[in-house]
């Protein structure tokens, strides 16, 4: 066996891989939050997703500020991310773009600070999305997709998911749509091999 097939061997062979969870919105009862909670559930063994509920206490990005040092909000934000293997992002779309908290928190993820790199250098990483409208976050995904790739993050290509007219598929903030529920299931069974990629 070869070097390179021993090491695909070890990596698939790994009993857990770490996934920090994020939803791109601060509402609690958001729909994204509410499918990162389906991807948790419905995610395959050996693959632990832990939700970052932590998105509030992190300030508007300033340069003045960063000087500083991180605030507090940002450190946690920062060592959550570290601490994962991966990173799985569920984004709404606000006014066809991706929301301004999402995009205010990787602006402070992707900055070195006192680290040697930062904390989404390498990241592998899977984004999906969900929204009222008919075009589910076919606009916002895109642009989170470049954010994180101009940061060195390693997103998944495929598959894409846009769950669309995602009111209808929630009761009492759980995801109850079964179509949906296996769009999940398969977009994480496909996230738990591409963070075996990645980590070879």
């Amino acid at each position: 066996m070869s070097a390179t097939e021993r090491a695909n061997s070890m990596s698939e062979e790994r009993s857990v891989w770490r996934v920090c969870g994020i939803a791109g919105s601060l509402r609690q009862s958001s729909y994204n939050r509410v499918i990162l909670r389906a991807a948790q559930e419905l995610a395959p063994s050996g693959l632990v997703i832990k939700i970052f509920d932590g998105l509030n206490e992190v300030p508007l990005f300033n340069q003045d500020l960063a000087a500083s040092g991180d605030p507090p909000g940002v450190s946690v934000l920062k060592e959550a991310i570290r601490g994962a293997d991966a990173l799985l992002i569920a984004t709404p779309e606000y006014n066809g773009g991706i929301p301004g908290v999402l995009k205010n928190a990787l602006d402070w993820a992707s900055r070195v600070g006192s680290e040697p790199e930062s904390a989404l250098s390498g990241k592998p990483t899977a984004i999906f999305g969900a929204s009222p409208g008919r075009l589910g976050t076919a606009r916002a995904q895109p642009q989170l997709r470049l954010a994180l790739e101009s940061s060195g993050v390693f997103v998944m290509p495929k598959p894409e998911v846009h769950l669309m007219s995602i009111s209808g598929h929630v009761t009492d903030g759980v995801l109850v749509d079964e179509t949906a529920r296996r769009t999940i299931t398969s977009l994480m069974e496909a996230f738990r091999h591409w963070i075996s990629q990645v980590h070879v």
